[in-house]
């Protein structure tokens, strides 16, 4: 707020810096009609999540400050008008409006802390699909934070430079920024409660695009206790996504639902343009479970975040639908630039899985190529373990057992040393293919066990029967037997075929159309599969069906 305060705003402001966010909202109520005292019940309201009030507050608070003439308040009240549009309501080109409103009032004022504070907000809009001109947004938060001699915002717009830094693929350098930013907070050299908050924020989106989860864990504990202690639950809320993503990794995945559940449920009340975030976290966490309806469900409703894309087709892929998991992979790289090799890395090891089992093996290296490329720029411990768990997909899919076993063997060590239980299981099951494939059938059972061991501490249904499968197919080699059909628990062939499109989140109508029957014997079929499985519910089902290798 402005850096000369008006005496009817001292009660209000002494609230504010206590994290009293109730009283300061009276007092301010009781200041008058000052655009002062409008901005600061702006503020007060933000922190208690009542948008309505926000938004009167601080759209009056603007108009009384440009009929004053003071066009920095002005413009920093826009800026303020422009987040709260973007994360109550989703409203981006007003969002975007108010930020030009801001900038063209700032034009004889490039040297502000207002111009600082809107470099830092579109800095943070950029962050997304233009991390190069997050980056010079920031530098010039940076530069003209530093003119005004306004710390807080100089490091906030630091931390803003070392995430970009980090999208690009300068690791090491982002997170030195990054990292002394946290050092100050934890110094307590900031004061201002946002500049915190997000500095900590863009810390473990920086660690999680790059899986540097180690240094999440050091900063995470500090930004949790920070935030509760001042009840920063719009931060806290946003920042506990990220935190969940931790969990997912190493493998705590009821600490990560809880938070994901939580974190969601709470922004969906407060700011609901700000929820999908932690929907679109959930949905891959219940398509790691095998949960692939919900997961459908929850993909299906995050559609506008860029990461739904990329889930469904991983869940293509779940179901055997290569074709079109290499498809939405390709659709999904077509959007995110070269210069953003954090996002391209999540999508290029899917790529590599799908045009593998498709036959398109020039594809499958094309995409290994860039994926091995980025690794090594980056050089992450999880990232260079992904690609060569990526290499083994391609050697095994051309007929080098030996060489997938060496590359999965690599990846293994690398995911161990990254302590990610899944991804250490997908690595066993991929090595016991290479063993299989080798005749090493014993060894390639005892790697699949262990698969197994690791899948069931988890409760990853899917994967458990990827892996009994494998097993099965080992022990009937060993027994000169032909690989059978997994057991159907009493399953028409019919049933199977329901099961499995009900399993891609189908309703009994939409199956009627694809099988040409009548929704009736869809219906029907439905409730003996329920019975012959002794389940109560179609979810419960698919997860049976996981179990047995059906899907």
């Amino acid at each position: 707020m402005a850096e000369s305060r008006p005496p009817e705003c001292r009660e209000g402001d002494a609230a504010l810096a206590r994290g009293d966010w109730a009283s300061a909202r009276a007092a301010f109520l009781a200041a008058g009609d000052t655009p002062e005292a409008l901005e600061g019940l702006g503020l007060a309201c933000w922190w208690l999540d009542e948008e309505a009030s926000l938004f009167d507050a601080r759209e009056r608070a603007y108009k009384r400050y440009v009929d004053r003439g003071d066009r920095r308040s002005a413009a920093r009240v826009a800026v303020w008008v422009a987040w709260d549009c973007a994360a109550f309501r989703g409203e981006a080109a007003v969002a975007n409006g108010w930020l030009q409103r801001a900038r063209r009032l700032l034009e004889a004022f490039p040297d502000s802390a207002e111009a600082a504070w809107l470099e830092a907000r579109e800095s943070q809009i950029a962050m997304g699909s233009d991390p190069d001109g997050a980056h010079r947004h920031a530098s010039e938060g940076v530069r003209a934070a530093r003119a005004a001699r306004a710390f807080d915002l100089e490091m906030l717009n630091r931390s803003l430079q070392g995430l970009a830094l980090v999208s690009t693929g300068a690791v090491a350098a982002g997170m030195r920024l990054l990292d002394e930013v946290n050092a100050a907070v934890v110094a307590g050299e900031l004061s201002d409660q946002i500049a915190i908050g997000l500095s900590g924020c863009y810390m473990l989106v920086a660690c999680d695009r790059v899986r540097d989860y180690d240094r999440a864990v050091e900063w995470c504990s500090r930004l949790k206790a920070y935030c509760e202690k001042w009840g920063l639950h719009p931060l806290f809320a946003v920042c506990r996504t990220q935190y969940a993503s931790i969990c997912m990794w190493r493998g705590t995945w009821l600490e990560a639902e809880q938070e994901l559940t939580a974190a969601t449920r709470e922004l969906a009340t407060s700011r609901p343009a700000m929820s999908v975030d932690g929907m679109v976290r959930l949905a891959e966490l219940r398509r790691r479970q095998g949960r692939l309806v919900e997961a459908t469900s929850l993909f299906e409703q995050s559609a506008r975040h860029p990461a739904a894309a990329l889930g469904l087709a991983e869940l293509a892929f779940d179901r055997g639908d290569l074709a079109t998991a290499a498809e939405l992979g390709e659709r999904y790289l077509r959007r995110v630039p070269g210069n953003n090799p954090t996002q391209r890395a999540i999508a290029l090891d899917l790529l590599v899985r799908a045009r593998t089992g498709t036959g398109d093996h020039e594809g499958a290296r094309t995409a290994l190529a860039e994926l091995e490329a980025i690794a090594a720029r980056l050089d992450t411990t999880p990232l260079r373990a992904a690609a060569c768990l990526a290499a083994a997909y391609v050697s095994l899919g051309g007929g080098d057992a030996d060489a997938a076993r060496r590359h999965a063997e690599d990846a293994l060590d690398l995911f161990l040393r990254s302590a990610a239980p899944f991804e250490v299981a997908r690595a066993r099951i991929e090595l016991a293919k290479a063993l299989a494939a080798l005749g090493r059938t014993d060894d390639a059972v005892q790697e699949a066990q262990r698969a197994i061991d690791l899948l069931t501490e988890l409760g990853a249904e899917l994967d458990i029967a990827r892996a009994r499968t494998l097993m099965a197919t080992c022990a009937e080699r060993v027994n000169g037997a032909a690989p059978s059909e997994p057991h159907r628990g009493g399953l028409t062939s019919r049933e199977v075929e329901v099961l499995r499109l009900v399993a891609d989140g189908l309703n009994n109508q939409v199956i009627a159309r694809r099988l040409f029957v009548s929704e009736h014997t869809i219906h029907r079929h439905v409730a003996n599969i329920l019975n012959k499985l002794s389940v109560s519910s179609r979810a419960a089902a698919v997860a049976q069906a996981a179990r047995r290798g059906l899907l």
